[in-house]
């Protein structure tokens, strides 16, 4: 409810109240005083009623008075960054356990002068409740439970409570939070728990145990892991792909993405269901990295409306021969299981040191370093594959190209011009010294 006061006269309006004052009230404010009231309704005994004022000076005295409050409430002057935002007062005030339920008129004074009026109403109370979210049914192993109990009732004393059940391997503690959702009921404790990855199919019971241990009340807990049918049993998955950072996760490329060795590139996966728990869990292996890469959850705007994505950045190794590596994510308690493959150009120090070439993996990774490198190796190899040539052999190696060039050598190596120059000098080189049949 709002009041607009002006010499006197009161016009109804809406939430709040806003009042033009004279005398000791207009020493203290600037102009209209503005009071609102968050929780002015329906409010049980002993809950918190948040009284907000502005318009009156700092170092002024604002009081707040109602039947409903056991006691005047002072409130104080803003303080920190709220106060470089506009000069008011605040106070959190509780309604008093003996308040019937009813409306309740509401003053707020300065100076002995009421600046604003407002109603506070109050509901009746209820008695204690505990709560369970599941969410309405089963819950999957690795997926967050709440656990939530009222006791605001005149006569309830006590802060310690917990939470009991064989899913659990210690008792799990429900506390207030004055600072969360419910910081207007001080006897609201709560908890949030993961529950165990192996946690087995079933109906648990759990237990709210009070300050001295003994039981309060029970509840029903029905856990089911993910089944063949159900929606979320293999998910919708797509990935793994790759990106550069410039680029972003919107041009990410399943297939094809090139990295030279010694560099990064992030690692992206998308899940239409994941796993509960997956969140914490989901990483990226490959024989190119440095180390498993851990995905995150992106929760930026731009994922808004897609499919949750994880995305996570990937050092590659610098002495790594260039090729087509393998990239594997796997998912949903490994049922889903999916592997890409990344280019990885430039040769790396060990290629380098096999081929005598003496360039070191910078130097590897300019354009057409990786054909000059493949040159230089089948150069030390020529000799002994003509004698094997001469012997019957075949003279090339495993995984070899027609010409005896590694193929992955060759992937990704960026030659052209020059490149397919270097290539072609080669493979008439390697005509011209074959051995006649």
């Amino acid at each position: 409810m709002k009041r607009i006061i002006r010499a006197a006269a009161t016009v109804a309006a809406g939430a709040g109240a806003v009042l033009l004052v004279g005398g000791a009230g207009a020493a203290a404010a600037d102009g209209p005083v503005h009071v609102v009231v968050n929780g002015a309704f329906e409010n049980r005994p002993g809950e918190l009623v948040d009284i907000d004022v502005r318009g009156v000076r700092p170092g002024a005295a604002v009081t707040a008075h109602s039947p409903a409050f056991p006691r005047p409430v002072r409130l104080a002057p803003y303080a920190g960054r709220t106060a470089e935002a506009g000069r008011g007062h605040h106070a959190r005030p509780a309604v008093a356990p003996s308040a019937r339920p009813g409306a309740y008129p509401l003053t707020v004074r300065v100076g002995g002068r009421t600046v604003a009026e407002d109603l506070l109403r109050v509901r009746p109370p209820k008695p204690p409740v505990f709560t369970v979210t599941d969410g309405g049914g089963a819950v999957r192993p690795g997926e967050r439970v709440g656990f939530w109990y009222d006791d605001l009732y005149p006569g309830e004393r006590g802060t310690s409570f917990a939470v009991r059940s064989p899913l659990f391997p210690a008792p799990v503690r429900l506390v207030h939070d004055p600072a969360g959702s419910h910081w207007n009921n001080p006897r609201m404790f709560g908890a949030t728990v993961t529950l165990p990855l192996g946690a087995k199919d079933g109906t648990y019971k759990v237990t709210l145990t009070g300050p001295r241990g003994h039981a309060l009340r029970d509840a029903r807990l029905v856990v089911r892991a993910a089944r063949p049918g159900d929606g979320d049993y293999v998910g919708r998955t797509r990935g793994p792909a790759f990106f550069t950072t410039p680029a972003g996760p919107g041009r990410a490329r399943a297939e094809g993405h090139r990295v030279g060795a010694g560099g990064t590139v992030n690692v992206l996966w998308r899940d239409a269901s994941p796993d509960p728990g997956e969140d914490d869990r989901l990483t990226a292996t490959s024989p190119a990295f440095e180390a498993p890469v851990r995905l995150r959850r992106d929760d930026s705007k731009a994922g808004d409306g897609d499919d949750p994505r994880y995305s996570g950045p990937a050092r590659i190794r610098r002495a790594l021969d260039p090729g087509a590596y393998p990239v594997t994510v796997v998912s949903h308690h490994g049922r889903v299981r999916r592997t890409g493959h990344l280019l990885v150009t430039g040769a790396g120090r060990e290629a380098a040191a096999r081929t005598g070439d003496g360039r070191d993996a910078g130097a590897a990774g300019r354009p057409g370093a990786a054909v000059r490198t493949a040159a230089s190796a089948w150069d030390g190899r020529e000799g002994r594959e003509g004698r094997e040539g001469r012997e019957g052999g075949s003279g090339r190696a495993a995984g070899s190209g027609g010409s005896g060039v590694p193929v992955a050598a060759l992937v990704g190596a960026g030659g052209g011009v020059a490149g397919a120059a270097v290539l072609g000098a080669v493979l008439v080189r390697r005509r011209r010294t074959r051995p006649a049949g």
